[in-house]
């Protein structure tokens, strides 16, 4: 609107460093068109320096099979979990850039109060256009197992989703072009819904853990039970520290494993239950861990395989990560456990480690 009521004809929007190459199709009151920090750098040139500078917009046609696809967006959220650092987020990725939205016919395609213009859809992007993705997926997951929990189709979501892109390399970061995004970019990745549908193994949660993770970050028994709505019993402690024991909570079955260490050389064992949910009751899955880079830390798997039959669809495993001292690790280390069954079920957790500096 600016451009507009300055008398401009037409306006070429540019990328600022915090949002690189990465290109938002927003609706605009003038002819418009959107380009890259680069490109950006080069028409601003152009028109410092040229004498009579001119620019024509043209549309090129729709472009389809673009690569590298998919990349985490510039203005996504990350992690690390402020509140939790146990727990790892997000969960997961899904589109959420330039998506053809319903549009409501109260309010022109800008938002703006002097668009007059109406329009059944538009061009969106956000986390208003990824939720609706992600739910979609979840509604289409519980339809085709009505019996599956939230927890089971969360974790059929996570553990399926891909990280790497349509080159064959890993999904990469809009906001630090070149570098591989990381679990605290896109979680345990880009979701899938086909492969979502056949998972091989799920981690489930129900109420009890959900109770018990809620003890193990410090929440009463009295605010617990506003959620539960009957009486419920954390495990004991002496002088507010946590009870010899007690979950922690890392140990929520969750999809993914955060460990947070705390100066030290220290080891850490969580510990994680596995249900079968594929077409073969009777299976067995062999772990693997790949770590992006070790930083002198260890992870181990105990068992390496579980096996599963008719009469034992679950499998309980621990996780331990042995690392250096906070002093000696310069960044957090990330990978991913793998549990693979040869059938085509490879059921992937993002692995984190990360250090607390004291204080």
């Amino acid at each position: 609107m600016v451009v507009k009521e300055a008398g401009g004809a037409a306006m070429v929007l540019t990328n600022g460093e915090a949002n690189g190459e990465g290109l938002v199709g927003d609706a605009h009151v003038l002819p418009a068109c959107a380009v890259g920090e680069k490109e950006g750098d080069a028409v601003k040139a152009y028109a410092a320096n040229a004498s009579s500078p001119m620019a024509t917009i043209s549309f090129g046609g729709t472009v389809v099979g673009v690569k590298p696809a998919p990349v985490v967006a510039s203005f996504s959220a990350r992690g690390p979990n402020g509140l939790v650092p146990e727990i790892l987020k997000p969960d997961f990725i899904a589109p959420g850039v330039n998506i053809l939205a319903a549009w409501t016919g109260a309010t022109g395609p800008t938002g703006l109060e002097g668009d007059t213009r109406r329009t059944e859809f538009n061009i969106l992007s956000g986390t208003s256009m990824a939720c609706p993705h992600a739910s979609g997926a979840a509604a289409l997951l519980r339809s085709a197992h009505p019996g599956w929990s939230p927890a089971a189709i969360r974790s059929a979501l996570m553990t399926t989703a891909i990280v790497t892109d349509n080159r064959g390399g890993p999904v990469g970061d809009e906001a630090e072009p070149g570098r591989g995004a990381t679990p605290f970019d896109y979680g345990a990745g880009h979701i899938t819904l086909g492969k979502a549908l056949d998972p091989g193994l799920v981690y489930d949660a129900g109420e009890d853990d959900y109770v018990a993770f809620m003890c193990s970050i410090g929440y009463e028994p009295n605010a617990i039970e506003v959620v539960t709505h009957k009486p419920v019993a954390c495990p004991a402690t002496a002088s507010g520290a946590k009870a010899s024991g007690s979950p922690s909570g890392s140990d929520l079955n969750y999809p993914s494993i955060s460990v947070v260490l705390r100066g030290g050389n220290q080891s850490r064992t969580v510990t994680r239950t596995v249900t079968n949910v594929g077409a073969q009751a009777s299976a067995t899955y062999t772990a693997r861990v790949q770590m992006a880079s070790s930083g002198g830390v260890t992870v181990s798997v105990k068992p390496q395989q579980l096996v599963f039959s008719p009469g034992a669809k679950k499998q309980s495993f621990a996780v331990t990560v042995t690392a250096p001292s906070a002093q000696d690790a310069a960044a957090p280390v990330y990978g991913f456990l793998v549990w693979s069954d040869g059938g085509g079920h490879d059921v992937r957790s993002p692995i984190v480690v990360t250090w607390l500096q004291p204080m």
